[in-house]
């Protein structure tokens, strides 16, 4: 079950912390941020503003209201409500123990509390809390607003069930857990990158490579790869037909030759420290950090957009993240819904991306908000993720929209949606969108869809099951108005 949280906290606010703050925000989630530092809150309001306008792009999935940020300088404060927790303090042992102390005096008691450490064992970190059963790490990777791995490690009194609940939330959020099944320095991911990083290292100040050119080998080589399979599943195709087996007889014996030093570390002398600072200045060609930001949220969103088509990698994460998205935003109704009058089963906040330079919601939204009530419907008739998978979907196949007033930026609208028409393989929808606080209509929109069978790829009978509810809405609405613009055609009447 997952759970849910509507208030959380991030303790510390660097890169890591407001990464966290931004993806809680964007799932809705009321954050209470604290840092001491004087800069915190600019630092904070900048990554938001970094984080949002990369989200704006990474899915047209509909998305909960933004939740509401608060900063404070009172750590009391900021853990009073909290049903998460996310400390993200610098990695000292003792700051860390003594931040978490405080967290647990003023926090409800079944509040998670998780640290971003990416390196201290959780053992150590609980070794003076007084109710260490509900404390872990939660160790993400920047940006977190946008990469989906969190690496999940319980210390020696944490308890089983809070690890489950502390899963359950970060899958909830659009991340994907990874259980750490025993303690160990630096957890799983940073261990392979740190082995990385070592040999780099030695790279430079050997004067084999320059940063640049080490970065080019790995973004234009192997990272190319690991992004969509990993290192095990790359190797496995390497070894051709032979698969696993016959890479490692092939290249197992290269295991020992002296090609690495990565049980040795170079001395981070002045010398290396300006040598690795000068190159990497040389490599950055004076760009602005944030610009430098920018570049790389983007790259990842079309990344993670790209992987999501073929359905690997972190863009299967995308992938689930935004199905829990529309699952979300068209919940299935409980009771007997009243089908006599439209149904209305879909809701939100008009996005600040939606609009344009005059501030009002471009028309392309409007579609999507109609594909939305459309998705809505389908939902409520019975098209859920296994009648997908293994019967078909309503595939829209006419449209027609009339806009008749404007909407801005974040003012709330809802759809409601009538059904005209109906046989075994089509649906004639009518939807209007609604403006949220006066109910006046917005915009209608006709569509007509046709049901496509999962594997044949063509039009086919829908499940009698959902025929049934079809019939019993259609039966109840048979009665309403025919919409004034139900079936109008576009033209412009000749002078007489």
């Amino acid at each position: 079950m997952t759970e849910m949280i509507s208030k959380a906290a991030c303790i510390g606010s660097g890169v890591i912390g407001a990464g966290w703050a931004a993806r809680l925000l964007w799932n809705g989630i009321d954050v209470h941020v604290f840092d001491p530092n004087p800069e915190a809150q600019r630092q904070l309001d900048e990554v938001i503003e970094n984080a949002d306008r990369a989200l704006a792009k990474l899915t047209l999935a509909p998305r909960p209201t933004k939740g509401k940020l608060t900063f404070t300088t009172n750590l009391a404060e900021a853990v009073r409500d909290a049903g998460f927790i996310q400390e993200s303090v610098p990695e000292r042992i003792d700051l860390k123990k003594s931040v978490l102390a405080e967290i647990e005096t003023h926090a409800p008691n079944d509040a998670l509390i998780c640290s971003s450490s990416s390196g201290l064992l959780p053992s150590e970190l609980q070794t003076d809390m007084k109710h260490p059963a509900r404390f872990m790490i939660g160790h993400p990777f920047n940006p977190v607003y946008l990469l989906p791995l969190v690496e999940i490690c319980g210390g020696g009194q944490t308890d089983p069930s809070d690890i489950e609940r502390a899963q359950s939330f970060y899958n909830s959020i659009g991340m994907r857990p990874l259980i750490v099944r025993k303690e160990i320095d630096g957890f799983i991911a940073d261990r392979l990158m740190e082995a990385l990083w070592r040999e780099a290292l030695w790279l430079v100040k050997d004067d084999v490579a320059t940063v640049e050119e080490i970065d080019e080998a790995v973004r234009l080589g192997a990272g190319l790869r690991w992004a969509q399979m990993g290192t095990f599943m790359t190797y496995r195709i390497a070894g051709g037909e032979g698969g696993m087996r016959h890479f490692m007889e092939q290249f197992g014996p290269s295991l020992k030759w002296p090609w690495t030093k990565l049980m040795d570390v170079p001395d981070l002398d002045e010398a290396l420290l300006d040598k690795i600072a000068d190159q990497s200045d040389a490599q950055a060609k004076g760009g602005d950090f944030r610009d430098m930001e920018r570049l790389r949220d983007d790259c990842l969103v079309s990344t993670l957009q790209a992987l999501k088509v073929h359905d690997v990698g972190a863009g299967a994460e995308l992938a689930r993240f935004e199905a829990d998205l529309y699952s979300r935003a068209h919940p299935a109704e409980s009771g007997s819904p009243d089908y006599s009058k439209p149904l209305r089963l879909y809701e939100t906040v008009v996005q600040p991306d939606w609009v344009d330079y005059n501030n009002h919601m471009t028309e392309s939204r409007y579609l999507q908000v109609f594909g939305d009530a459309s998705d809505g419907f389908t939902r409520h008739i019975g098209i859920d993720s296994d009648y997908l998978e293994a019967t078909g979907s309503y595939f829209t196949v006419e449209t027609h929209i009339m806009h008749l007033a404007e909407v801005a930026s974040l003012e709330p609208i809802y759809t409601t949606t009538q059904l005209l028409a109906m046989d075994d393989k089509r649906i004639h929808l009518f939807h209007r969108i609604h403006h949220g606080r006066n109910d006046e209509v917005l915009a209608s929109g006709e569509q007509m869809l046709l049901h496509v069978g999962r594997r044949s790829r063509k039009a086919c009978a829908a499940d009698p099951a959902v025929l049934k509810i079809l019939d019993e809405i259609m039966t109840a609405q048979a009665s309403l108005a025919k919409p004034d613009h139900a079936g109008r055609s576009m033209g412009i009447k000749p002078k007489s």
